[in-house]
């Protein structure tokens, strides 16, 4: 039989983005972590799987990507700050 109860959500793929539909517009961390390198800045023009940021966690580098075409509307992160997984990490706007 499967196993039932509260068993987690299987975790998101180190290299996406964000989840799908509304959220696509924003890349969240998948885990906690840090931020080792932001690769965009605020006006910058990304496509669909350009990487955004760089995040070490479980002494891994995951490279975030844009799940869309579009360009940065916010970053709201910075190199060394700490995520929480869900975190915000960078916001698009339509191209």
């Amino acid at each position: 039989p499967a196993a039932g109860g509260g068993a987690a959500r299987p975790a998101r793929r180190a290299s996406g983005g964000g989840g799908g539909g509304a959220n696509d517009r924003r890349v969240v961390a998948p885990m906690q972590g840090t931020v080792v390198k932001v690769l965009v800045a605020v006006g910058d023009a990304v496509t669909a799987g350009q990487p955004v940021v760089v995040l070490e966690a479980m002494k891994m580098e995951n490279q975030l990507m844009a799940e869309r075409d579009g360009v940065v509307e916010s970053v709201r992160v910075a190199p060394g700050a700490s995520v929480g997984a869900g975190d915000v990490l960078v916001e698009l706007a339509d191209a």
